[in-house]
């Protein structure tokens, strides 16, 4: 009997330093998502230039999410290899939430497709946090191609054994919308990729480049202006910026949708609950009435989604384009 309490403790005692040591393991995991977050300023990296489309929509709304999580939420222009470079960048970045992207249809969906060697997997190695806007395409041509809808394009092009189109660079949302033009009416059109979309426009103007593709804001007020002409809006439905530019399908081309987007998106494995409160500050910018009418008058839909539906979406998009590019043989490489 004199020896069992000490033995009964020595086990006691033991078993308490295990069940110990098991919390202590458990606790990294455990702090991480339950620690404050954001911590410290969060870097929101734009895979593009400054005064890009991107560019625009990515300050607007860091100002918004800035405001909800009580940290600056400062934008910064990583541009290089069609929106690769900046978003490659984020993929390898900690996975704590203070590295973001603001991902487009290029750099998250038509670039995995196009890019025989692109060095990450959307789905893989990003977390999808909210789709955030979108616009449409517009397919416009200099004041004086004697075409003023889609069909008289059509016509003309096969007249002519084929025309030029301008975009903003090589595997934009442009080009494969030129790509899916051309699949869906047979007409030669031979892609020139513009580095600089300024200078697209200025050539186009000039008459050097017949038809450019590109989004809404950059190009309205020179339709406006009357230096162009819009024969369509490549999405299913009008922009509100140019009222009388009607649709593919309105004008007898089916199943045409060249919608540009962008969302939000963090590296791999990003704790729920930063995937949450990322989600909420991001979708409650894009319902800001501020930062809607402020987006708006640049043609810009804001838009909000939840991570799963934002991961769903992008999947979806990825396939759809990835069909375009092996119809018409399109490649960066």
């Amino acid at each position: 009997m004199t020896n069992f309490k000490p033995r009964r403790a020595v086990g006691m005692a033991a078993l308490r330093l295990m069940c110990l040591t098991a919390v202590a393991l458990t606790l990294p995991a455990a702090a991480l998502a339950q620690a404050p977050f954001p911590t410290k300023p969060i870097s929101l990296i734009v895979p593009y230039g400054a005064g890009s489309s991107t560019d625009i929509l990515a300050r607007v709304l860091a100002k918004h999410m800035a405001q909800n999580l009580g940290q600056p939420v400062v934008v910064e222009n990583r541009a290089g290899a069609g929106g690769v470079l900046g978003s490659q960048f984020v993929a390898k970045a900690p996975a704590d939430g203070h590295t973001l992207v603001m991902g487009t249809i290029s750099s998250h969906s038509i670039n995995a497709s196009m890019m025989k060697n692109i060095p990450y997997d959307v789905l893989r190695d990003f977390t999808p946090i909210s789709l955030a806007a979108y616009f449409p395409n517009l397919l416009v041509v200099n004041k004086n191609v004697p075409a003023n809808n889609l069909a008289e394009l059509v016509a003309l092009a096969k007249s002519k054994g084929g025309l030029n189109f301008a975009t903003g660079g090589v595997g934009s949302s442009g080009q494969v919308a030129g790509e899916l033009f051309k699949l869906r009416t047979g007409i030669p059109l031979v892609h020139v990729p513009y580095k600089d979309i300024s200078q697209g426009v200025t050539d186009t103007i000039a008459g050097h480049v017949p038809i450019i593709i590109y989004q809404v804001p950059a190009l309205v007020q020179h339709i406006k202006s009357g230096n162009m002409k819009a024969l369509a809006v490549l999405s299913p439905k009008r922009t509100s910026l140019l009222p009388g530019v009607a649709t593919p399908g309105e004008q007898g081309i089916k199943d045409f949708d060249a919608t540009a987007w962008m969302g939000l998106f963090g590296p791999a494995n990003m704790p729920p609950a930063i995937t949450t409160r990322l989600n909420r500050a991001l979708v409650d910018a894009v319902n800001d009435r501020e930062a809607q009418s402020q987006l708006a008058q640049q043609g810009f839909t804001t838009v909000g989604s939840t991570p799963a539906e934002f991961r769903s979406f992008v999947s979806a998009d990825i396939a759809k384009w990835a069909e375009v590019v092996k119809a018409t043989g399109a490649t960066i490489d």
